[in-house]
C-alpha cells in the first residue's frame, strides 16, 4: 500500500530514434528535434522526457487528473535521465486512493531538467 513519503525512481537514456518516432507521432518536427547539432545530438522533446514518469504511473495504476510541468533545461540524445516519483498524499475513498505527487528528472551529471507535481487516482482493485 502507498503512503505519503514513499518514492520511486525510473531511469532512461534518450536514443535518437525514439526522438524522431516522437516527432513523427506527434508532428511536433522542430529543427532542434530533427536536426544535429554540432555534438551530434538533438534536443528529446519536453513531453517526451517527461514520459519517463509514465512508466511509474503505469507500474502503480495511477490515473492522472491533473498534471504540472516546468522544464527547466534541455535533455539531448544520449543523455541519461532519471525521474523520481514521491507521493505526497493518499486520501482513501470508496474503491479508490486519491494521491498528489511531485517528481524531480536529473540528468547523468545530477542537474534537473524537469520539476512537476500531479494529482490523480488509483483504483483498488
Amino acid at each position: 500500500m502507498i503512503k505519503p513519503g514513499d518514492i520511486f525512481r525510473e531511469e532512461k537514456t534518450f536514443q535518437r530514434e525514439e526522438v524522431r518516432h516522437f516527432a513523427e507521432i506527434t508532428g511536433d518536427t522542430g529543427k532542434h528535434h530533427m536536426e544535429e547539432d554540432e555534438k551530434g545530438r538533438v534536443m528529446v522533446h519536453g513531453l517526451l522526457t517527461a514520459s519517463i514518469g509514465t512508466k511509474i504511473g503505469g507500474d502503480l495504476h495511477y490515473i492522472a487528473r491533473e498534471l504540472n510541468s516546468e522544464f527547466l533545461r534541455p535533455v539531448f540524445s544520449g543523455d541519461t535521465v532519471t525521474c523520481e516519483l514521491e507521493i505526497l498524499t493518499v486520501d482513501k475513498q470508496e474503491a479508490r486512493r486519491v494521491v498528489s505527487l511531485r517528481s524531480t528528472y536529473r540528468n547523468q551529471d545530477g542537474k534537473e531538467v524537469l520539476r512537476g507535481t500531479s494529482s490523480g487516482v488509483i483504483l483498488d482493485s
